[in-house]
């Protein structure tokens, strides 16, 4: 797919920064909505309302490090996110390279998160649909942690629970740094926000 240079587009923007989740009240607080928690987040840090409705989703724009930045939620359901975000990169000729994903991730704890610039969709179908639609899978990630899927659970049972209030506050407390990943990365210091956020924490020994 291609995606015309924001320099020779009028109207375009520097990044896209899209959160993964589903539409609906009931998906509000649950697992497979954290990229939708952490967008709201950042866009209440950066004063950005995300409220306009385009490219089957909302979305809103704004300054963030001297870069214009599109912040998008789509509300195509999780499998079908692709739609929403190639529309948006379409319009604003975005690239894949500048268009960063949040997303849930059953591999990490709550509280803990990975940055890659790059790579599969690591079986999470919001990401498949993304890497398919548009032809790449040059897209930067953000990864957020929601806790491994206990033994007597069914997958899709567990991503769409809801997280308990510790886990919300753990949430609430690792959202400060995927804000300060997402301003190193806009900003183009990715490889400083990977050594500083991708480095996994040695517990005290005792």
């Amino acid at each position: 797919m291609f995606f015309q240079k924001k320099s020779d587009a009028p109207g375009g923007a520097d990044w896209i920064v899209a959160g993964l989740g589903n539409p609906g009240v009931k998906y509000e607080r649950t697992r497979h909505n954290t990229g939708w928690i952490m967008l709201d987040a950042c866009a209440e840090a950066w004063r950005i309302d995300v409220k306009r409705l385009k490219f089957k989703g909302l979305y809103g724009k704004g300054n963030v490090e001297g870069q214009s930045v599109i912040l998008l939620k789509p509300e195509t359901f999780m499998n079908l996110s692709g739609e929403s975000v190639t529309e948006a990169m379409r319009f604003f000729h975005v690239p894949p390279e500048h268009t960063v994903i949040l997303f849930d991730d059953i591999t990490l704890p709550v509280g803990r998160m990975r940055i890659r610039l790059q790579g599969s969709d690591g079986g999470h179908n919001g990401m498949k649909n993304i890497i398919y639609l548009s032809g790449s899978d040059k897209f930067p990630r953000v990864r957020v942690g929601i806790g491994a899927k206990p033994a007597d659970w069914d997958l899709k049972d567990w991503v769409l629970s809801g997280f308990t209030p510790e886990e919300m506050d753990a949430l609430a407390a690792l959202s400060k740094d995927v804000r300060t990943a997402l301003e190193l990365m806009l900003s183009g210091k990715a490889d400083r926000a990977m050594n500083r956020f991708n480095t996994v924490k040695k517990e005290p020994e005792a």
